[in-house]
């Protein structure tokens, strides 16, 4: 048996946001024990999320894990179609003359040290509607971003307001999510907007004193 699990921290989002945190840990822990440790049936898993959840308990039961985040090297070309694949296809649609267009709108992701990743859901639209658009809008749940940002200190509000001007800043990220340390420091909320693909970094620097 292969288990896929697709997007698994969504519930776990949603339930911080609604108030109900400490059931969710609960029921994910027993789920995961269940599904992943004691299943005798189990020949290999896969978990995919934009939040790494640490020093919640709630992969005590699990080991063996093999983690990659937006900064590991493994499987940097996966995550999206490549500027090579996508401009392959316009080629093959006649839309050869839009690439710097569709590169404008979509080129945004950074895995790795590979760059120019586009977002699969756009590009496939913008191939069926033929028409420049925010597809990715509507293809997850902001609430628990939006919570943070409305709650947050005068000082996430600023620099949100320069990124959304299209600047840069520089700040130190945690790619294991403490959701109950989300409140608690302008990092966590970096971090998570790192995961969730909101920001790149342009430069990842591991410093081992920190």
């Amino acid at each position: 048996m292969i288990i896929l699990l697709d997007e698994y921290d969504t519930p776990m989002q949603e339930a911080y946001v609604h108030g109900f945190w400490d059931e969710i840990v609960s029921f994910i822990r027993n789920m995961f024990n269940a599904a992943f440790k004691t299943n005798p049936y189990l020949e290999r898993a896969v978990m995919t999320g934009i939040t790494r959840v640490s020093k919640e308990s709630i992969f005590s039961d699990l080991n063996n894990l093999k983690v990659v985040t937006t900064t590991s090297e493994e499987y940097t070309d996966c995550f999206g179609f490549t500027e090579e694949e996508v401009f392959s296809v316009l080629d093959e649609y006649g839309l050869s003359e839009k690439k710097q267009e569709v590169k404008d709108w979509y080129d945004g992701f950074i895995f790795g040290s590979r760059r120019d990743i586009y977002n699969p859901w756009s590009i496939i639209n913008y191939l069926d509607t033929r028409r420049l658009g925010t597809y990715w809008v509507n293809s997850s749940s902001n609430s628990l971003i939006g919570k943070l940002i409305r709650e947050g200190s005068s000082e996430i509000k600023i620099v949100m307001e320069d990124l959304l001007k299209g600047e840069a800043f520089q700040t130190a990220f945690d790619e294991q999510i403490i959701f109950s340390q989300l409140d608690q420091g302008a990092d966590a909320v970096w971090s998570l907007l790192l995961a969730s693909g909101y920001l790149k970094a342009e430069e990842a620097a591991f410093n081992p004193e920190q």
